[in-house]
């Protein structure tokens, strides 16, 4: 009866594990997905102030966010259907890597609008 209780103690760890990986990953697939929306308001704003440098850079940052939010969506779908513990945490831990890539160009487009913002100011001027 030990060695039952041993068993299951250890499924039960490794399931925990399993859903831990997978709720990581999720989160990180839903906090780049926010970072790319928040990207492409911010290429919205950027076109809109008609300075085409800082419109193209914000978009092209914007793209990048979206590409990195999929990318993280790919990887959470790979942690939900991860054989093993180990490729479930490598799965989470590339979803972290494509959030921060998102959150990086959504700072990118953020700047990019401020630059065409700030430009725009200076030419009504």
């Amino acid at each position: 009866m030990t060695m039952n209780k041993a068993l299951l103690a250890l499924a039960l760890g490794f399931a925990l594990a399993a859903c831990s990986n997978q709720q990581q990953a999720e989160n990180a697939a839903a906090d780049a997905s926010e970072a790319a929306t928040e990207a492409a308001e911010a290429a919205t704003a950027a076109a809109e102030t008609g300075d085409n440098i800082g419109a193209d850079a914000a978009q092209a940052a914007a793209d990048q966010a979206a590409e990195a939010a999929e990318a993280a969506a790919t990887s959470a779908d790979a942690a939900a259907a991860a054989g093993t513990e180990e490729a479930a945490d490598v799965a989470a831990d590339m979803a972290d890597e494509a959030k921060n890539v998102a959150e990086d160009a959504q700072d990118a487009a953020e700047d990019a609008k401020d630059a065409a913002e700030d430009i725009q100011d200076a030419t009504e001027h």
